[in-house]
């Protein structure tokens, strides 16, 4: 049973006369605790788990679950947009939920319903069974990432919880890297069949953590409050900076899925290269997907978190376009810049607000940012594969991300300086 104590805002004591009534922070686990750095590590491999394995390893199989269940790429789309359409319906819940539940209690749900739809999705004969499974992972995403940055933070010592908030980035990152070399093995040895085998794998590894998160992981937390608006709006405009802030994160919902959902696609069915290649590009992918977000919050901390985001939007732009060009030494470069960017992109967002909120507010606030990262995400899949059938290729596909990519540079412009 989780401890309750003095409720604790996030600024340090200099700072609690911000708010009246609120006492200086403490951290969970003691400043130099293993303890609380081995919560840190457990959240992230949460993270890996909802978000990696139970949202992202749909983009990285789609060439063998296409050409195996023999599906066309529209309805491979909408398969894809299952998942993130239960994203969305997920961001609305967790708002509601944090509300009403501590954020360890929603993390743990999230991680029970990721491992459930991974089960599912590893045991699909056909294309309904396989979109219910990528359903609950959806849902079990959304109520893992909305929690999971503020509970990493308050584990970490106080001088660290920026780096904290950037590893759940790094766990997406490990998730995705693990999941492009298991695919190249197993599809290579195997054949497109192969991809069963990847979701069984994946929740194997999923019980694992959910059992280390249920022995380790605590979360200092009052009783939540249980009035925040519809979907946390009103507590999110509360916040400086909330629309420009939501606009860019929208924009990056829609950009990054166009990327990661149809890259090996797009680099077996039109640049020609093979499976194993392409499976070698989404493993990169992964590797840089590790560092950027700890990275990129190191960058914020010198210059600015306005002047990152401002960079790695415009980067992201450039970099699609490099893809495009289908050479192989320039596209692996690319990659790894846009696995990069994947997790810094979203981990300087979710630092944002973590710096403007307080325990109670978080969830909610974050939640109703995340509302438009989704809806974002659900017409993202399904517009791409209906614009690779009506053009045969997937070149006007990755010119919109980039296209979107300047959307989300204006945005950030307008975020406080």
């Amino acid at each position: 049973m989780v401890r309750r104590h003095q409720y604790c805002p996030l600024w340090n004591s200099k700072d609690a006369h911000r708010q009246p009534g609120l006492t200086p922070r403490k951290p969970l686990h003691g400043p130099t605790s293993m303890k609380g750095w081995l919560a840190v590590l457990l959240v992230a491999l949460s993270a890996m788990v909802a978000q990696a394995f139970g949202r992202f390893t749909y983009g990285v199989l789609l060439p063998a679950i296409r050409d195996d269940l023999q599906i066309s790429n529209s309805i491979a789309g909408t398969i894809g947009a299952t998942n993130v359409g239960a994203y969305l319906l997920g961001t609305l819940a967790v708002a509601w939920a944090t509300t009403h539940f501590r954020l360890v209690s929603c993390l743990r749900l999230g991680l029970c319903l990721a491992i459930i739809g991974l089960a599912l999705a590893a045991y699909a004969s056909g294309p309904l069974l396989l979109a219910l499974g990528l359903f609950l992972a959806g849902l079990g995403g959304a109520f893992v990432w909305v929690p999971a940055p503020i509970i990493a933070a308050d584990a970490a010592p106080p001088k660290h919880r920026g780096l904290a908030v950037g590893l759940m980035g790094s766990g997406m990152g490990i998730g995705i890297l693990f999941t492009g070399l298991l695919s190249a093995n197993l599809r290579a040895s195997l054949g497109d069949a192969a991809w069963h085998n990847a979701y069984t794998i994946q929740t194997l590894v999923g019980l694992m953590v959910f059992i280390g998160l249920l022995l380790v992981v605590r979360h200092s937390q009052q009783q939540p409050s249980a009035s925040a608006g519809f979907g946390g709006i009103d507590t999110l405009r509360s916040m400086p900076g909330w629309l420009p802030l939501l606009l860019a994160y929208a924009s990056f919902g829609f950009m990054y899925l166009l990327i990661i959902g149809f890259l090996t696609t797009r680099l077996e069915d039109d640049s020609g290269w093979s499976p194993q290649q392409a499976s070698f590009a989404y493993t990169l992918l992964g590797v840089t997907m590790i560092i950027g977000g700890p990275a990129c919050i190191a960058v914020a901390n010198r210059i600015g978190q306005r002047r990152t985001l401002t960079l790695a939007f415009g980067l992201w732009s450039a970099l699609v376009l490099v893809v495009l060009t289908g050479w192989q030494l320039p596209t692996l470069g690319a990659v790894l810049g846009l696995g990069f960017l994947f997790t810094a992109i979203p981990s300087l967002i979710t630092l944002y607000v973590v710096d403007h909120s307080s325990a109670n507010d978080y969830g909610p606030r974050y939640a109703a940012a995340t509302l438009a990262f989704g809806v974002a995400q659900m017409v993202s899949p399904q517009i791409g594969g209906v614009l690779a059938d009506l053009t045969g290729s997937f070149t006007w596909v990755f010119g919109l991300s980039s296209a979107v990519g300047v959307l989300g540079l204006l945005a950030v412009l307008k975020l406080p300086k």
